[in-house]
């Protein structure tokens, strides 16, 4: 690993050997993490361990190695690999007959995990990861970007009044006990890390 002092903090460059193992791993993990998956009978969009991974992936890798694995785990999903919540991919059946995954209402939130690590990360590099409460925070601005693009993207299959009662509001109150259990896992991940 090598470092690099930046004006915020110093940023730890891996090797790439390191690197290939690390964004094998975190996607490993978000993958595993989706299988736990919880359909709602009101909603195209389940409630899935994902945003644990995500959160936990983005924070411990930080903002460029934790976006190329999130970039890799929603490509392993494209390429047909059963990676996606409960066993899909990008190319299986979405809630929508007719429709596969990767253009499906869940889409936008696949694009928002990228996002979402890039965020957690740079904040993490910032040193927000330092204390628990500064975690949190950071890994709810980055929960934040994953409803931003899972939202905005949900508005076109059911509308835009309904995106936000259908996309974001059942999955607070789940997503801020994901958050608490990331930053809490999060010194665990900087051991395996190493």
């Amino acid at each position: 690993m090598i470092g690099q002092r930046t004006l915020f903090a110093t940023v730890v460059t891996p090797t790439w050997p390191a690197a290939a193992v690390a964004i094998v791993a975190g996607s490993a993990l978000v993958a595993l993490a989706a299988q736990l998956r919880v359909d709602l009978p009101f909603s195209p969009v389940p409630v899935t361990g994902q945003t644990f991974a995500v959160l936990l992936v983005g924070a411990a890798l930080g903002a460029r190695l934790g976006a190329a694995t999130l970039a890799a785990y929603v490509a392993e999903g494209t390429l047909g690999l059963p990676v996606f919540a409960g066993g899909t991919s990008a190319w299986s059946p979405s809630s929508i007959p007719g429709v596969p995954v990767a253009f499906g209402p869940t889409a936008g939130y696949l694009v928002g995990f990228v996002a979402a690590a890039a965020v957690v990360g740079a904040l993490a590099e910032r040193g927000f990861d330092r204390r628990v409460l500064t975690t949190i925070v950071a890994m709810a601005l980055a929960d934040l970007v994953i409803f931003v693009f899972g939202v905005a993207w949900l508005a076109r299959f059911v509308g835009p009044e309904r995106a936000l009662p259908l996309g974001m509001l059942p999955f607070v109150a789940g997503d801020a006990v994901k958050i608490a259990l990331a930053a809490v896992a999060l010194p665990v991940a900087w051991r395996l890390r190493r």
